[in-house]
């Protein structure tokens, strides 16, 4: 699939098969995870794989929402404060940047490989750490519910123009394609 087809497939799965995906290819999505780049390269980042039904039951009690319920497997990204890089000006913080990097490179693999993913943030992050027995210095920082899409639906995306976001030298004067 070409990269931009890729960009223009990708949606948010929210209904699954209740099918499970073999290890070799999650795998692979988890591979495009990791050779995501990082600041300084430092790679704070780890992904666990909730497989097992028991522990997936108690993960998807952190985020009541019907769908959630159906998923067959979730990714937990998490991130290492202790290992990310900070800006020296301001001391900020890259570890959240750098799981996004990875989390968007583990959803276009996965929507390459036929497979649909659906970032979720806003999950009960205490419980998480409770089911996964995460060290204070991990944070998990989103659940990516991963799984054959129950169809395959055409992407609803609706984005802002192109003079919105991209400007020239200034902010707010817009940059023309």
């Amino acid at each position: 699939m070409h990269f931009n087809q890729l960009l223009r497939e990708r949606y948010s799965v929210r209904e699954y098969k209740p099918l499970k995906v073999s290890k070799a290819l999650l795998i692979e999505v988890l591979e495009a995870g990791r050779m995501a780049p990082s600041a300084a390269n430092r790679q704070p980042w780890s992904f666990i794989l909730v497989s097992d039904d028991a522990n997936l039951e108690k993960i998807k009690e952190c985020y009541d929402r019907e769908w959630f319920k159906a998923v067959p497997q979730v990714i937990v990204i998490c991130g290492n404060h202790e290992m990310a890089w900070k800006r020296s000006f301001d001391q900020k913080d890259h570890t959240d940047v750098d799981a996004s990097i990875a989390i968007d490179h583990m959803t276009l693999r996965a929507t390459e490989l036929g497979l649909g993913t659906c970032w979720i943030c806003h999950f009960d992050p205490d419980k998480v750490r409770e089911v996964l027995k995460l060290p204070a210095h991990i944070e998990p920082i989103a659940l990516l519910p991963i799984g054959y899409p129950q169809e395959s639906k055409a992407p609803q995306k609706k984005r802002k123009p192109f003079s919105e976001v991209a400007f020239d030298e200034v902010y707010g004067k817009p940059l023309m394609k």
